[in-house]
């Protein structure tokens, strides 16, 4: 990439990150902030966690067709500054239902499918798929970042302390955009990039697709359900404060990167792709069944919440690459729209049904819940195709 170029893709990974960032410094806290609040519920409190899901899977795919009529950057601004006005409504507020409310303003925001398109305004065809692989690499930084950040600044200034800073990343990633990401010359329609309303169809009568998208579902519902309650089992069976639970999540998520290294040479060099994918969805699923037995014991936790971060790192680094697999190219943007739209509506879904199942029958519960929609995604990965070989064709584009 040309320096313009790698400008361009470091300021729309750092929009995407920074809105991101805010999104999951929630996730490591709530569960136990949450239920001081006016009006909380374990539902309730599960609800706040995945309500953003709702609203971001509604709006993923209209504001990304948006952002064609109207323009990339008013559509992005106009996400930022939802994104803004939801953090200072559950900043500010004091009943469950206010957070409620922000969270849902947040996920409002919905500005990835218009990133991706102002991407290919600015990058040439043959640098895409890097810009696109280094936006996706700045969530999973997001996610981790959040993970290490998130009890620190919720146990220097409370859970408004958490808004408060979303508010002002959302304030930042306006700027990066402004400062760091040029104008495009002319703003097209890419089927490569973007959702196209005429591609839909196809895109969901595709099997392999479906399962990639069952499964995203799957893994970003397990995720938002084991975080109503995985503060909650730091705190109580390793006796820890929230504002020390850092010291869990830095080495289990650093070691659970280091899984990410033979995963991907397995997946890329032997092409073992859907053989990764199902030893990773069995280690989630080993995981969820240990936390629902050994939860209670302090090093058992630390041992399965490896496993656990293990099996989602590889997965969420490894999805998105197969639906590119998987699509045609001139449907390609269509086919990560439904994806990015399943992650969400799966994130919402796990925060209530998470926050039911916690007040129901406790963290044991949760879990169950949660390696029973992992068994699930087991079953539906039968039948799957060989996955394209894709190599050729990057070889033809070099």
């Amino acid at each position: 990439m040309i320096p313009k170029e790698r400008g361009a893709a470091a300021g729309l990974a750092g929009i995407f990150g920074l809105r991101m960032f805010g999104l999951f410094l929630v996730l490591p806290v709530f569960a136990v902030y949450g239920p001081d609040l006016a009006g909380a519920t374990p539902a309730l409190v599960g609800l706040a966690i995945g309500i953003y899901g709702l609203t971001q899977a509604l709006l993923q795919i209209p504001m990304g067709i948006a952002s064609d009529r109207i323009g990339r950057r008013p559509v992005i601004v106009g996400g930022l500054l939802l994104f803004l006005a939801g953090s200072v409504v559950a900043a500010v507020s004091d009943h469950i239902a206010g957070v409620i409310l922000g969270r849902a303003l947040q996920g409002a925001g919905a500005i990835a499918a218009a990133v991706m398109a102002l991407a290919a305004d600015v990058i040439e065809p043959r640098q895409r798929t890097k810009v696109m692989a280094i936006i996706g690499m700045s969530v999973g930084a997001s996610f981790l970042l959040a993970m290490v950040l998130g009890p620190v600044v919720a146990g220097v200034g409370g859970l408004e302390a958490i808004f408060w800073l979303s508010a002002v990343l959302a304030v930042l990633a306006i700027g990066v955009l402004f400062r760091c990401v040029p104008v495009p010359a002319r703003e097209t329609v890419h089927a490569d990039a973007e959702p196209v309303l005429s591609k839909l169809v196809p895109v969901l009568r595709n099997r392999d697709l479906l399962r990639l998208d069952a499964g995203i579902f799957v893994l970003h519902f397990v995720l938002t359900a084991a975080f109503v309650v995985l503060p909650l089992v730091l705190q109580n069976s390793l006796g820890l404060a929230v504002a020390e639970h850092w010291r869990v999540y830095v080495p289990v998520l650093l070691l659970s990167v280091l899984a990410l290294v033979p995963a991907i040479l397995l997946s890329e060099r032997r092409h073992w792709h859907r053989q990764v994918m199902f030893l990773s969805v069995v280690a989630l699923t080993l995981a969820q069944l240990g936390m629902a037995v050994l939860g209670g014991s302090g090093w058992a936790v630390v041992v399965m919440l490896w496993l656990w971060f293990a099996g989602f790192n590889v997965l969420e680094a490894t999805l998105p690459s197969l639906i590119s697999r998987y699509a045609p190219t001139e449907a390609r943007g269509t086919a990560l729209g439904v994806y990015a739209t399943s992650q969400f509506a799966g994130a919402f879904l796990g925060g209530v049904t998470g926050g039911v199942a916690f007040g129901l029958g406790g963290n044991a519960w949760v879990f169950v819940l949660c390696a029973g929609a992992t068994l699930l995604w087991l079953v539906t990965l039968r039948g799957m195709s060989q996955v394209p070989d894709l190599r050729g064709a990057a070889a033809e584009e070099a």
